[in-house]
């Protein structure tokens, strides 16, 4: 079963949390601080692998979460790092944000990485906090929660050639006829309901790499770009195609007709995407066997007349599929490298410009050092400066001195005081339950006893 969309929720491991411990030891009651820090935990990445063509995996299980980092111990021992959880995807993956369609990642070529959830910083135990005039610190740090969201996957297959055209137009007994691809085949439209991919490998004794990849999509009508037939959304495995090789009906079998057709499927390409439309395009005109050389003249004489090449083929007798095949390499030699790579914040199509196919490992940006925002009548902390703060444990004075001194150097109560804060104001942590109430006359080292019963409640 072909499945190239899927949702999935990717959770990084928690770190472990820091330990309170002194040192016992015969002969020395006082032997200081020894607690260890908590490990990491694991991140999520998402990598792409060749050996998959498909995104079937995720049918079944949707959830994904990285191991949590060991907590500290004593004698300083540290916690082992949680394993990162390595998810292999197709090549071709776009990950994207579900609510925004923001593009985070382009998975496009073997070993690309994306780290989809990183995960917690493992806490800090008491060692890591003792210093000259600081001696038995008890206090320590939690660990961090891993981060946590809901990804969009789309895969986009990677070929060379992608044929287009509307249904029962031929487009499956073609690959079926220079690949070794096996797609159903029938006399009735839509009978083609996923994409097939297929190597064509043309004789050459002088060069065994003159070979091109081909996928063919399921067929458009008028209007799929706003979800009639199967709508447009296997026209997403031709974007990366260097090359498309649009096929009409000679025949009229199905009474239409072949220019109209060529213009229609041209407008469906335009109203899904302008940059697609652009793409360099070959035009073929299939059932060829059907007619008689004069009729087949004609058409192409009126295809010419509005500056477009037809090439005449029949897919089932063979006549002229070689050729066309010759004739697809040689363009696919003068295009040159494939076009583009979805950058991520690029929607579908921006300008993109050509690149090379170097390997990246694709990372979200971290959040800011301080952050804060406005809450009801209070004010939130946020951000990486004050994340750490959030997770301590306090048992005693010293862990509500460490805090003064931290929130002095990051200049939170300088911003709060621009932010407009008044008297009174509660002043939270995010993701915690630490929290005091904001005083005008505050300064570094004159927070104790507003923190006190608070850090204290919660450290008994």
């Amino acid at each position: 079963m072909f499945i190239d969309e899927a949702k999935i929720h990717v959770r990084g491991g928690r770190g472990g949390d820091g330990l309170i411990s002194f040192r016992r030891e015969k002969f020395r009651p006082k032997g200081g601080p020894d607690g260890g820090d908590g490990g990491k935990g694991g991140d999520v990445i998402l990598r792409a692998s060749r050996s998959l063509n498909t995104l079937i995996q995720f049918r079944d299980r949707v959830h994904f979460r990285a191991g949590d980092g060991e907590n500290g111990g004593r004698n300083r021992r540290a916690g082992a790092h949680g394993s990162d959880l390595v998810i292999s995807v197709p090549i071709g993956t776009v990950v994207k944000d579900p609510q925004t369609g923001e593009i985070l990642a382009d998975l496009a070529a073997e070993g690309e990485e994306f780290c989809a959830a990183r995960g917690g910083e493992g806490g800090w135990g008491n060692a890591h906090f003792a210093t000259a005039t600081r001696q038995a610190p008890k206090f320590c740090e939690r660990g961090e929660p891993g981060e946590e969201r809901w990804l969009l996957l789309e895969l986009k297959l990677l070929a060379d050639v992608g044929i287009i055209g509307y249904p029962n137009v031929g487009k499956s007994t073609l690959i079926s006829k220079v690949s070794a691809a096996r797609p159903k085949i029938a006399p009735y439209p839509f009978t083609t309901l996923e994409p097939h991919l297929g190597v064509v490998r043309l004789d050459s004794d002088a060069d065994d790499s003159a070979a091109f990849t081909l996928v063919d999509i399921p067929g458009l009508i008028e209007g799929a770009h706003a979800g009639k037939g199967l709508g447009a959304r296997f026209l997403r495995h031709v974007e990366r195609a260097r090359l498309l090789l649009h096929l009409v009906d000679l025949s009229g079998a199905e009474g239409r007709d072949p220019l109209e057709d060529y213009q229609k499927i041209n407008r469906e390409l335009r109203a899904f995407s302008p940059a697609l439309a652009e793409r360099p395009q070959l035009v073929a005109g299939n059932k060829a066997d059907l007619l008689n050389p004069e009729e087949v003249a004609r058409i192409v004489e009126r295809f010419a007349a509005e500056g477009i090449e037809l090439h005449p083929i029949s897919a089932l007798t063979g006549s002229g599929v070689r050729e066309l095949m010759a004739l697809c390499y040689r363009r696919l030699d003068e295009l040159g490298l494939r076009p583009e790579r979805l950058e991520p914040g690029l929607e579908r199509g921006a300008e993109e410009a050509p690149q090379r196919r170097e390997v990246r490992i694709y990372r979200l940006p971290r959040e800011p050092e301080l952050l804060i925002e406005r809450e009801g009548e209070g004010f939130v902390l946020k951000g990486r400066g004050v994340r750490h703060l959030s997770r301590l444990v306090i048992r005693d004075r010293t862990g509500v001195e460490y805090l003064e001194e931290e929130l002095d150097r990051l200049g939170v109560l300088q911003e709060l005081r621009r932010m407009g804060a008044k008297e009174g104001d509660l002043i939270k942590f995010g993701g915690s339950e630490l929290k005091f109430k904001y005083h005008p006359t505050l300064t570094g080292g004159s927070l104790s006893a507003i923190f006190r019963d608070e850090s204290e409640k919660r450290g008994r």
